[in-house]
């Protein structure tokens, strides 16, 4: 395919996707949020390979978003901290899918963002 073929809409959704999911480590723990009900941070922390700081700082961001709830509990005395999927984080989830797979199927499909 030559760049002659990719237009400005094609590239547009490229440029539109939301970067609050698109960086990789938010986007792994969305992931990982959308196939379970909820998580408590140990769990992200073991399953992402991330730092403690780093991981922090991803669902800070995640939160500010709107795309998670976070909840501080005691159980026996120790703290837990619970994440999971808002309905706002799980439509913008279904919603970066389905621009991934129009990014996808555009450039693999001669640029039209329609399989063939």
């Amino acid at each position: 395919m030559s760049s002659d073929e990719l237009d400005n809409e094609d590239l547009q959704v490229i440029a539109d996707l939301d970067r609050a999911i698109h960086a990789p480590a938010r986007l792994m723990i969305l992931a990982l949020l959308a196939v379970i009900d909820s998580a408590d941070f140990t769990f992200l922390l073991t399953q992402t390979g991330l730092t403690r700081g780093n991981l922090s700082s991803h669902l800070s961001k995640l939160e500010e978003a709107g795309y998670i709830v976070v909840t501080k509990q005691f159980v026996d005395k120790i703290p837990r901290t619970l994440i999971r999927l808002s309905d706002t984080g799980r439509e913008a989830i279904q919603t970066y899918r389905e621009q991934m797979r129009y990014v996808l199927d555009g450039l693999l499909n001669g640029g039209n963002g329609v399989p063939q």
